[in-house]
């Protein structure tokens, strides 16, 4: 009789070549994508690959997106970019996206994750693979130089916690209110290096960009991977991005009465949430911060500037100006989605509120761009608040959704983004 599996255990059992694994096994899985950027990428492969003198595995397999370091804006910019532009031309690598967006956005929406697929990512928040079925984790470059060399990585298979969220979210609370929830409640390392899967109605009824939301911060919660079972909004969004390969939705879900962690949640009676400095697991109820004053709201990075993001920001800013004395900064995701954003005259509201506009890069999520000053108090839709990770290391910054960026930004202190909706 075959032993039930979860999500994680079908997706390690397939790149491993075995029919089931079981928790705690240690096993050699065939890698089917490697992603890396300007940071984590040739700068320290390069070098790493010339000593040992050896080739790539398989250059269709390897993306390069260069998005943190650009718009270069020093002599160290340039040349860490540089390396990395001139590496990839030596290399000749068929998928490289050079300032066109952050990478856990530009990946999916170039086609290049699909249900099923096990891969790597030079950086901590490539679990956003797993909002596709896919089972993605970040590795530092050692890690990643065996990947490019040999195509395999070992993986020792986790424990999934499930999180199960029931009902609906009310209009102003996303997935960002989700994510900071589960956050605050169970800490930093309340994933402890295992598969989280996130499921219900809640979660089946969100959009792919919202679901890659919960899989990105997954990584705040200490988790290797965060897994969504694929479904028809998995399949629409991958033909609307061009992938015209066999989707095979139901072979990718976990076998009900697989053994798991569960905790289970209300998206009904979910407010909004906010996280204090300096850490994410800081979360509370927004209205705990009524009151603090805000002199910078940042619209930034893979969790919180994607279309459905800016969106977001735009339906509560549209026709109005922001509060004297706050800077409103906005850095799309991606030029894809800035681009429809424009078309649809999000980006038209989010600049007639005042918003400055910063280029399609990581930008101050990372502490480039230099948009922070020191000693100033900050909302933002980052990930992470860790002192000083958006460069000013004497700022105070808050994490929220775009919605409440987007209000706070309105009244020039934290701010309830459900009270200027109704």
């Amino acid at each position: 009789m075959a032993v039930a599996q979860t999500l994680a255990q079908k997706l390690i059992a397939a790149a491993c070549g075995k029919p089931a694994v079981e928790v705690g096994e240690i096993v050699t899985c065939n890698v089917d994508l490697a992603m890396f950027h300007d940071s984590s990428g040739p700068r320290r492969l390069k070098p790493m690959l010339e000593a040992l003198g050896a080739p790539l595995w398989d250059k269709s397999k390897i993306v390069l997106v260069m998005d943190h370091y650009v718009p270069e804006a020093d002599d160290e910019s340039r040349r860490i970019v540089r390396i990395a532009r001139d590496w990839a031309s030596a290399q000749q690598l068929p998928n490289v996206y050079d300032s066109v967006g952050i990478c856990h956005v530009v990946l999916p929406e170039r086609g290049h994750l699909r249900p099923g697929m096990l891969c790597v990512g030079g950086d901590s928040h490539s679990p956003t693979g797993g909002a596709f079925g896919a089972y993605m984790f970040g590795v530092g470059s050692t890690e990643m130089l065996g990947v490019v060399v040999s195509g395999q990585i070992w993986v020792k298979v986790p424990q999934t916690l499930r999180m199960v969220w029931h009902g609906r979210l009310a209009r102003g609370v996303t997935a960002k209110d989700m994510m900071l929830h589960m956050i605050g409640r169970f800490g930093m390392n309340g994933g402890r290096y295992q598969a989280v899967e996130f499921c219900g109605d809640a979660v089946t009824a969100l959009s792919m960009q919202e679901r890659m939301t919960l899989s990105n911060m997954s990584a705040e919660l200490g988790a290797q991977a965060g897994l969504i079972a694929p479904d028809d909004t998995t399949v629409a969004y991958l033909r609307g991005v061009g992938v015209s390969a066999d989707i095979d939705v139901g072979r990718w879900q976990g076998d009900p009465g697989a053994r798991a962690e569960t905790h289970e949640f209300d998206a009904a009676t979910l407010a909004p949430q906010v996280a204090a400095p300096h850490s994410p697991a800081n979360t509370r109820d927004v209205a705990q911060f009524d009151g603090v004053r805000v002199q910078v709201a940042y619209i930034g990075a893979c969790t919180g500037a994607k279309l459905d993001d800016l969106r977001a920001a735009a339906s509560v800013l549209r026709g109005r100006r922001v509060a004297d004395g706050v800077q409103l900064v906005v850095a799309p995701a991606s030029l894809r989605d800035a681009e429809q954003a424009e078309r649809e005259g999000v980006m038209a509201a989010l600049r007639d509120a005042g918003a400055q506009m910063l280029a399609t890069s990581c930008g101050a999520c990372a502490g480039y761009g230099g948009s922070i000053p020191e000693g100033s108090t900050v909302i933002s839709s980052t990930a992470r608040n860790f002192k000083g990770r958006m460069g000013a290391a004497s700022a105070d910054v808050y994490l929220g959704s775009p919605y409440t960026v987007a209000a706070s930004a309105l009244t020039g202190r934290i701010a309830d983004a459900r009270e200027v909706l109704a």
